[in-house]
This record gives structure tokens, C-alpha cells and sequence, in this order.
């Protein structure tokens, strides 16, 4: 499923795919600002969305062998709730 399938799956809900489509971005947006500020934001039965901070380490090249610097980043982070594991297994 991808964008495109899911304002079709909430348009079959609310009266337009226009109505849809704004309700599909809202959700993402505000999921990527709360983000972006570094809250977490926790969908009950769903899952939680999190920043976790990587650490600063040093990797290699794969072509050349050479060792490298990688810098500290955040990095978006997804644990599926309960209701979702029991729901795929």
C-alpha cells in the first residue's frame, strides 16, 4: 500500500478524496513536526514514533577499505504496538 491506496482507503470513509488527501497530509505533517521537535508521538494499538540519537563511530569504505568518520545523528525510530503484532502474526 502505498500514499496513493491509503487517501483512496480514507476517502471511502469521509466524502471526498480532496477531504481525504488533506487528512492523509495532516497526520504525516504533524507526525514529522512532532518529530522533527523530538517528542514522541504514541498511537494507542498502533505504535510509537521516536528520535533516537546514534552516536558518532567509525565505519570503512567498502571499496577501499579506508576507515571513516561517522557523525552523530537522529534517526526516526517505529515500535509497533500490541494490537499490531497480534494483528500480523
Amino acid at each position: 500500500m502505498n500514499k496513493g491506496d491509503l487517501i483512496s482507503e480514507v476517502a471511502k470513509v469521509v466524502s471526498t478524496k480532496k477531504e481525504a488527501q488533506e487528512a492523509v497530509d495532516c497526520v504525516l505533517s504533524s507526525i514529522t513536526k512532532a518529530m522533527k521537535a523530538g517528542d514522541s508521538v504514541a498511537l494507542v494499538g498502533f505504535g510509537t514514533f521516536k528520535v533516537v540519537e546514534r552516536k558518532a563511530r567509525k565505519g570503512r569504505n567498502p571499496q577501499t577499505g579506508a576507515e571513516i568518520d561517522i557523525k552523530a545523528s537522529n534517526a526516526p525510530k517505529f515500535t509497533p504496538g500490541k494490537a499490531l503484532k497480534e494483528a500480523v502474526n
